[in-house]
Order: C-alpha cells, then sequence, then structure tokens
C-alpha cells in the first residue's frame, strides 16, 4: 500500500500540525493525547492510500474496466452525451464514499482527445442532481478501435479539488491511474451506444477501480467512431 502523489499538500499539512500538537501535548505529561492524533494523520493519509497489485478482472480490450472504486448509482441509456459527439450513450455512475479508494484508473487503452472542466456546485454526491450542477471535469479518449470513451470526474459537497494532470495528446494503458478527486465524489464511464455493448454491472453493486469490468463493448468490426 501507498499514498498517492496527488495528496503530498495534504499528508504533509497533516503531519506538520499532528507534530505541532503533539510537541506540547507530551511536554506537559497528557500522552494519552497522542491516540486521538495519530488516528486523524491515519485517516487523512488513508484517504489517500493507492493499492499496489491491481489488475483487471479479464485480459479482452473490449472489456472497460471501472475508473473508480465505490457503488454503482446509476446505469442510463441515452439519446446523446457530449462524450459520444452528441450519438447515443450508455452512463454508468459510481458513487465515493470518503472510505474508497479516491484513484482514477483508465478504462482501456486509449488516447486522449480532450478534457473539459467546467465549475459548478458542491451538492452531496449521493443525490441525482449533483451530477447534473456540481463541479466536473470530462476526460474524452479515443479507444484503440477508434470508439470514444468518456470519464467524468465529479465533485461533491466535500470534494473541492478535481486532480487530472493528462492532456490532450497522452497515451493511457488499461488500468493507469490519471488523477483522483479528493474527500467523497462521483466517477462516470460513458461510451457510445451500438449493438454489442453489454452492461456486466447493476445499480448497488461495489466495483473496484482497475479490477471490475463495467462494459463489454463488440469488437472493432462494429464500424466504429472515430473522434475528431
Amino acid at each position: 500500500m501507498l499514498l498517492s502523489s496527488y495528496g503530498r499538500r495534504e499528508w504533509g499539512i497533516a503531519t506538520v500540525i499532528a507534530v505541532l500538537i503533539a510537541i506540547p501535548a507530551v511536554l506537559v505529561g497528557l500522552w494519552w493525547s497522542l491516540i486521538p492524533i495519530v488516528i486523524c494523520w491515519i485517516a487523512v493519509a488513508g484517504f489517500f492510500r493507492d493499492p499496489l497489485g491491481r489488475r483487471p478482472a479479464t485480459q479482452d480490450p473490449h472489456d472497460l474496466i471501472s475508473p473508480a472504486d465505490g457503488k454503482i448509482s446509476l446505469v442510463e441509456r441515452l439519446d446523446s452525451h457530449e462524450a459520444t459527439d452528441g450519438q447515443p450513450a450508455v452512463l454508468v455512475r459510481i458513487f465515493l464514499s470518503v472510505l474508497d479508494v479516491h484513484i482514477n484508473r483508465a478504462p482501456c487503452d486509449a488516447e486522449v482527445i480532450s478534457i473539459t472542466h467546467r465549475p459548478g456546485r458542491y451538492l452531496d454526491a449521493r443525490s441525482e442532481e449533483s451530477a447534473k450542477v456540481n463541479e466536473s471535469n470530462l476526460i474524452v479518449f479515443k479507444s484503440e478501435d477508434g470508439e470514444p470513451i468518456g470519464v467524468r470526474q465529479v465533485s461533491g459537497a466535500i470534494a473541492r479539488r478535481i486532480v487530472c494532470p493528462l492532456a490532450a495528446g497522452d497515451r493511457v494503458g488499461r488500468g493507469d491511474r490519471f488523477g483522483m478527486i479528493k474527500f467523497g465524489s462521483t466517477t462516470e464511464l460513458i461510451v457510445r451506444d451500438r449493438p454489442g455493448v453489454e452492461v456486466l454491472v447493476s445499480k448497488g453493486q461495489r466495483v473496484t477501480g482497475g479490477v471490475t469490468v463495467l462494459l463489454r463493448q463488440p469488437a472493432s468490426g462494429s464500424s466504429p467512431t472515430a473522434v475528431s
């Protein structure tokens, strides 16, 4: 288990604060105060944990793996979506509590086509309205088959910072880390809805980022649409 580099500022600040509180407490003999201080530090550091050794549940490149840990809060077919250039889409939404690992991972081997950040509100991520009005960051990838794949990071009531170091033209491998949302959030996976697309999860199901297969796409013979 590692601590993500995305959390260096936060767990660095937590360490300084913990030390500044612990030193005078120990000097006056309040040794018991070290217990809550250590617990609080572990809680902050634990949020930025980055589990090692994760592998996709299958090796099939057409199986899109979960971009986040959490619980499926919505599976929906849409008439259109910006990630699919206005074409019909399948959307799978994942709710991440503060106890979940918050590292985001690439669902497949792909190239980054565009990144669109939108400012917004900070409603509780458990509400459906939050996915529509909260601050968000939409990354559109192009898969090896030329298909548009969208991953959308959405902030929550506590999450106030979306981290995404990617840029257009970057390439990612299946399961690669590419960012996180700090302190409770939502992540969505969006693909073009076409014959042969299978949804392999259901609402309420727990999923593991970089491991669980959310969607299965048909092979490239199904007339892929390239993203321009």
